[in-house]
């Protein structure tokens, strides 16, 4: 397999599909579709909806994941725009462009945001090819990663320690949530959508738990020595809002080797599939060296 090749060819389908869900209407609310497109549409590494796809396809030869991939993504990126806001983490810039609410101010960052989430699951329910059990567990999925339980719940730890140290329970379930639980989601969803096994999901769940904590740490390490070129977004954030990371837990080299063992586990994880894994433990491979 060409991984770089499969891997391209995943991101021009999820993004074709991004394009066409959030196709402007010209009326009287265009501006929130401009708001919306410019965060959803400015690239980004896609890992999430492309493991959503890759996971189906362990299972499936049908593509009836890609809405629930696409929503997704669409949630992923609302929570990139109200993380850059000045009340969280006040970043300016993103992916190299100026954040959404440089360009188009606050309150319409906030409404972009929200679009996104509430859209998300409008595509979902509104396009999926999946049985009706199955789309509800699918949504269910999505919801239960983006509340309080999930995406959401990791947001709230991690403000409420910025400025304090905290240990190391706390940062694990902190990222867990904040970070891990849309990359679980993603697993899941590709899952259901091919009409895999209980036991099939606690397996992918167990690769997506440990490749969840290994993606935290590679930002945390990027944060203090990444390139901010590459990156697209300052570098050295973390220790300007005094936040507790892998790096100022356990030290750089440390958190390498830490990097290093969660990715080996997640590959580990999927040896029961053999070959048909072959994408998923490359793409663990270019997210352990990525430096973006």
């Amino acid at each position: 397999m060409n991984f770089n090749a499969e891997f391209r060819r995943k991101i021009d389908i999820v993004d074709k599909a991004l394009d066409f869900f959030t196709k402007p209407i010209d009326n009287e609310q265009s501006a929130i579709y401009e708001a919306m497109r410019y965060s959803l549409l400015s690239g980004g590494k896609r890992i999430r909806p492309v493991m959503v796809l890759a996971c189906e396809e362990l299972f499936s030869n049908e593509e009836n994941s890609l809405p629930f991939a696409c929503a997704l993504e669409m949630i992923h990126t609302y929570s990139l725009i109200h993380d850059d806001l000045p009340c969280m983490d006040n970043d300016d810039l993103r992916r190299g462009k100026p954040t959404n609410h440089i360009v188009y101010g606050e309150a319409m960052a906030v409404l972009a945001g929200d679009a996104l989430l509430t859209n998300a699951f409008s595509v979902a329910l509104k396009h999926s090819k999946l049985a009706p059990k199955q789309t509800l567990n699918a949504a269910l999925t999505l919801s239960n990663a983006a509340g309080t339980e999930g995406m959401i719940g990791g947001q709230v730890i991690d403000m409420a320690s910025e400025g304090r140290r905290i240990d190391e329970k706390t940062l694990r379930t902190m990222h867990l949530c904040k970070t891990g639980a849309l990359i679980i989601a993603a697993v899941r969803l590709g899952a259901i959508a091919g009409g895999a096994s209980l036991d099939d999901i606690s397996r992918l769940e167990d690769f997506a738990h440990n490749l969840g904590i290994a993606f935290q740490i590679k930002d945390d390490i990027l944060d203090v020595e990444g390139n901010e070129a590459l990156l697209g977004k300052k570098t050295g954030m973390d220790k300007e809002n005094q936040k507790t990371t892998f790096v100022t837990l356990y030290g750089l080299e440390k958190s390498k080797e830490l990097l290093n063992e969660y990715t080996e586990k997640a590959k580990e994880a999927l040896t029961f599939y053999g070959d048909k894994a072959e994408f998923l433990i490359k793409l663990s491979d270019y997210l352990l060296k990525r430096e973006v």
